[in-house]
């Protein structure tokens, strides 16, 4: 499957107002080399494995697979994982006829709250909230896996 998404900061939390859920999040990488990442997530009280492949040139589409797994396999797949595990609350926030995933950060990238949109095509038009901030597609520094080795609040 492909996933197309565009990220955003966030300059507010208006979003909290608005969002229909909010989830607490830990997650790890099997492998984050750049061609495929290998994600091993905790997300409430389910876990999950990724993988996701290279990144197209814009930063907006790539390949990911995931597989529910049990939070027990999950619990020992974190221990395996590379150094510098992550800790987020991830609200979901639908605005039109989309929903944004705004995860706010802790621990080494508190500070950090990044909203997401996942699109069905990369030129698809969507809806722009107010607290939303600059666009930072394709920005490696902000994906996950790299937050995980250098966090924000070491830039």
């Amino acid at each position: 499957m492909i996933e197309i998404e565009r990220k955003f900061l966030v300059k507010s939390d208006d979003y909290k107002s608005v969002a229909s859920s909010k989830t607490r999040i830990v997650q790890g990488f099997l492998n984050t080399d750049p061609n495929r990442t290998v994600r091993v997530r905790i997300k409430g009280e389910l876990g999950f494995i990724t993988v996701k492949g290279k990144s197209n040139t814009s930063g907006t589409s790539r390949f990911e697979w995931e597989k529910e797994i049990s939070v027990e396999d999950a619990e020992n797949l974190l221990k395996l994982c590379e150094k510098g595990i992550l800790d987020k609350y991830r609200y979901e926030v639908p605005i039109g006829n989309h929903v944004y995933e705004v995860d706010e950060f802790y621990d080494e990238n508190e500070g950090l709250t990044v909203a997401e949109i996942e699109l069905n095509h990369e030129n698809e038009s969507f809806d722009k909230p107010a607290w939303l901030g600059i666009e930072v597609t394709g920005e490696v520094k902000y994906y996950n896996s790299q937050l995980s080795k250098t966090p924000f609040n070491l830039w």
